[in-house]
C-alpha cells in the first residue's frame, strides 16, 4: 500500500491537475467510480496506473472485477494519499492515470458523420464537459474542440462528461474557419447557436434540422464573432419563454443537439 502523501510518485499524480504536467506526460487524471468504470468498459489500454482505497474498492467491487477481467493492477493507497493526489476536495476513493487520446479533425470527418458539435473558445470546463456528454447522449458522432477553447484533459471537464470522453471521438486546436470549410466538403450543414439568431422552431419548421449537421457554439460571454456568423448556414436562437435571463451555454447546447437527434430519426 502506498502511504506516503509526499512520496514522489504521488506528486506526480497530483501534478496533472496542472496542464503544464499534462503537457508534458501525455497524461491525465481520471477521478471517481463512475469515470474510471467507463473507461474500463471502453478504453482500458489508455489506464496507466489505478489507485483505490480499500474501502472504496470494497464498496466498487465492479471496478475491481473488471480492472482483473482488462489486466489492469489497481494499487491500494491510503485515505491520506488518494486526497493529496486527486483534484475535488471530497473524492471517492478511486483515481486513475490516462492516456491522453485526441482525434484529428480529418478522422472524424471522414466516417461520414451525421451530428457533430464544434466548441468555439469556450472556456468553462464544467460547460464543455456536459456538452461533450450531452453529444454522447444524443448520439452524435463527435465533438471537436477550435480556437482557445478549454483544454480537454482538465479534471473539471472531465468529471463532467462522466465517462463521456471514452464514448466519442474528441478533436481539439484546430482553427474554426479550417474546421467549418472541412465540414461543408464533408456534407455537413452548420448551425451556429447564438442569442442573435432566428427562432429555434423556424428551423426546425424548415425542415432543417433534419440534415446531417455540425452545431457550432462560442464562448459563454460573448457569443461568436461577426466573422464566425458568416461561416454558418443557419444562426439559430434557443428562444426563452419565461422570465430568465438568458440560458446555460451547455444546456442550450443540449437542446439543439437533441433537436438534430429527433429529427434524424423521425
Amino acid at each position: 500500500m502506498i502511504d506516503n502523501p509526499r512520496s514522489p510518485r504521488v506528486r506526480a499524480v497530483a501534478k496533472l491537475a496542472k496542464r503544464e504536467a499534462r503537457v508534458e506526460t501525455g497524461f491525465f487524471l481520471l477521478e471517481g467510480p463512475q469515470a474510471v468504470a467507463e473507461a474500463l468498459a471502453f478504453r482500458p489500454e489508455l489506464l496507466v496506473d489505478l489507485f483505490a482505497t480499500p474501502t472504496a474498492l470494497e464498496r466498487y467491487a465492479h471496478i475491481g472485477k473488471k480492472a482483473g477481467e482488462s489486466q489492469v493492477e489497481v494499487e491500494f493507497v491510503s485515505e491520506q494519499v488518494l486526497d493529496a493526489m486527486a483534484d475535488t476536495v471530497t473524492p471517492q476513493g478511486i483515481i486513475a492515470v490516462c492516456r491522453q487520446f485526441p482525434t484529428s479533425v480529418k478522422d472524424i470527418l471522414s466516417g461520414d458523420p451525421e451530428l457533430i458539435a464544434i466548441l468555439e473558445e469556450v472556456r468553462d470546463p464544467g460547460n464543455a464537459g456536459t456538452i461533450i456528454r450531452a453529444a454522447d447522449a444524443a448520439g452524435a458522432d463527435a465533438v471537436i474542440f477550435t480556437g482557445r477553447s478549454v483544454d480537454l484533459y482538465n479534471p473539471k471537464l472531465v468529471r463532467a462528461t462522466t465517462g463521456s470522453l471514452f464514448h466519442l471521438p474528441v478533436a481539439m486546436g484546430a482553427e474554426l474557419e479550417s474546421v467549418v470549410e472541412k465540414a461543408k466538403a464533408a456534407g455537413l450543414q452548420v448551425i451556429a447557436a447564438d442569442i442573435k439568431g432566428a427562432d429555434l422552431l423556424a428551423a426546425r419548421k424548415a425542415g432543417a434540422l433534419a440534415a446531417p449537421t455540425a452545431w457550432l457554439f462560442g464562448n459563454e460571454a460573448r457569443g461568436l464573432s461577426d466573422e464566425h456568423y458568416a461561416l454558418a448556414d443557419w444562426v439559430i436562437t434557443v428562444p426563452i419563454y419565461g422570465n430568465a435571463e438568458s440560458m446555460n451555454l451547455a444546456t442550450a447546447a443540449s437542446v439543439c443537439l437533441y433537436e438534430s437527434a429527433f429529427a434524424h430519426r423521425s
